[in-house]
């Protein structure tokens, strides 16, 4: 299985945000908080290094951004609106279907936004996720491992029925993918596309990290993806997520 993170936006808007409330805002100031984070951020909303921000002459500005990065931590935990400007975009490839159903349990904290391989439009073979590969064997691998080969064909009820994986399908829909689909094993790889603000995503990390009682995959992906938001943002980190009243 590997984990993408994608880019994490919104940085700018949330911390404009915490101007607003007791009326501090003013556009020259969300103007330079604008500049500051076009500065000392690359183009995928994580941090630029520090030998690179100061040969670029914007060490003040960096000392600007981490002053209000540190302040939205303070205060976004409880005030959790500020927290939703921020956005993260992931690409998961390779978690097991039977995963992807728990992940996808989550997908109103993803306001929807989320789309995965499907079985509908699309024909699976034999293959399992990496978490399942040393662990099971399907019945059709496990045939042409001992040089035993299953029937074309099989006669039921009068009803011929054509070779597919996994089993068999009536021969009326051997190019049928919607029937096909039902012979799938919940081990077949699945690969998906989601987004999350980082308010909602503190809910799911408390819900599928490693201390909880989630699939093995399912935790690891959750972690998976903490370290990659770490990576962008140290003070996006575990103890922020599980402080976030969320």
């Amino acid at each position: 299985m590997n984990v993408y993170l994608n880019e994490i936006t919104g940085i700018a808007d949330a911390i404009t945000s915490m101007f607003m409330s007791k009326r501090s805002w003013t556009k020259e100031k969300e103007d330079h908080v604008r500049d500051v984070c076009d500065s000392v951020l690359n183009k995928n909303g994580s941090l630029r290094s520090t030998n690179e921000i100061i040969q670029s002459g914007n060490l003040s500005k960096l000392e600007d951004f981490n002053g209000w990065m540190d302040s939205l931590v303070k205060w976004g935990w409880k005030h959790t609106t500020m927290l939703r400007f921020i956005d993260m975009s992931m690409t998961v490839e390779g978690l097991h279907r039977a995963g992807q159903d728990d992940w996808d349990a989550h997908a109103k904290r993803f306001n929807n936004r989320i789309i995965r391989s499907s079985t509908r439009l699309a024909t699976f073979g034999d293959e399992v996720s990496e978490w399942y590969s040393d662990k099971i064997v399907s019945t059709d691998v496990a045939m042409k491992t001992l040089g035993m080969d299953l029937p074309q064909t099989v006669q039921i009820d009068g009803s011929t029925y054509v070779k597919s994986v996994n089993g068999y399908v009536h021969e009326d829909f051997k190019e049928d993918l919607d029937v096909k689909r039902g012979l799938y094993m919940l081990s077949i790889p699945s690969n998906f596309i989601f987004k999350v603000d980082l308010a909602e995503w503190a809910h799911v990390y408390k819900e599928r990290n490693i201390n909880g009682t989630a699939n093995p995959e399912v935790k690891r992906l959750c972690e998976l993806i903490a370290d990659h938001i770490e990576s962008f943002h140290g003070q996006f980190n575990r103890e922020f997520f599980m402080k976030i009243k969320n």
